[in-house]
């Protein structure tokens, strides 16, 4: 379904998506667009032991008014899985540029859930020039924030993970026990190798590590969305308060939704999206 640089076309439950593989110099990287390609650019980035699918929900919502790009990172969905290269965030930030660089994107909105958040804030870091704006959806602001993983948040415990073990790694995910899980999102992470999942969790916590989201978001001086389900069972939502530190920087809870909003309530996650994006995302010359 996929050839290198070349283009094909799938139904992913978002309508007709142009799939394409790109052969970046350490890896092959899966991207999916859809929309009008002269609409201004809006990027979605998944979390980790995720993919583009993770997005299907919210593609139809967004697309009347924007050419939308997904990609698979690097070690997730249909991108190569090399045991040999990075994982760190910086690294696949680097990725999603060269991306959007070999699609003739030269301003973006960049949109990013859970750690995708954290790959958003390292491709502003590292290409100014090529994001407009920021918006991060459940993306915890610093590991101080995130909910001790009584219940398994930190990954299964062994390789490969049973089905009772990535049900509970998933099911925080949401905001309630019982939610019923997408199968597709099971098989990202049964998709995945063991050293493309752990590298990827170290890779997210390294980065917040280093510094937290508020303090590199402060700097950049890029318009700034934050999306947050209030009843998250991963990221303390009240951490998204931090947030406010960024000068300018707007912050939406949405309550009765948890992790993942763009799944459990796709409406609702992209209304304030839409709008902040009607505002900062630059026009096709």
């Amino acid at each position: 379904m996929t050839v290198s640089d070349g283009e094909s076309y799938m139904n992913d439950g978002a309508g007709a998506t142009e799939s394409s593989t790109l052969s970046l110099d350490d890896g092959d990287i899966h991207v999916c667009q859809d929309g009008p390609r002269d609409a201004p650019a809006l990027l979605l980035i998944h979390g980790s032991a995720s993919s583009t699918r993770s997005w299907n929900p919210m593609v139809p919502l967004l697309t009347g008014s924007h050419h939308v790009i997904r990609i698979d990172l690097l070690g997730h969905g249909r991108s190569a899985k090399p045991a040999d290269r990075s994982y760190a965030i910086s690294d696949q930030a680097r990725r999603a540029g060269v991306a959007l660089d070999r699609l003739g994107i030269e301003h973006a909105v960049v949109v990013g859930h859970s750690s995708g958040g954290a790959v958003a804030t390292a491709l502003a870091e590292r290409r100014p020039d090529l994001v407009t704006g920021i918006v991060l959806v459940n993306t915890g602001p610093g590991l101080g924030a995130f909910i001790s993983p009584e219940s398994a948040a930190a990954g299964p415990s062994q390789w490969p993970p049973t089905d009772a073990q990535l049900r509970q790694f998933a099911s925080t995910g949401f905001s309630r026990a019982g939610y019923r899980i997408p199968e597709e999102l099971l098989d990202d992470v049964r998709g995945m190798t063991q050293h493309t999942f752990t590298t990827t969790m170290r890779g997210t916590r390294s980065y917040l590590e280093q510094r937290t989201l508020p303090d590199r978001l402060r700097v950049l001086g890029k318009p700034l969305l934050v999306i947050f389900g209030e009843d998250d069972r991963r990221w303390r939502s009240s951490s998204a308060s931090d947030y406010r530190a960024v000068p300018g920087a707007k912050v939406e809870l949405l309550p009765g939704l948890g992790h993942s909003p763009l799944l459990e309530d796709p409406p609702r996650t992209a209304a304030p999206l839409l709008a902040f994006t009607a505002a900062h995302a630059v026009p096709v010359d």
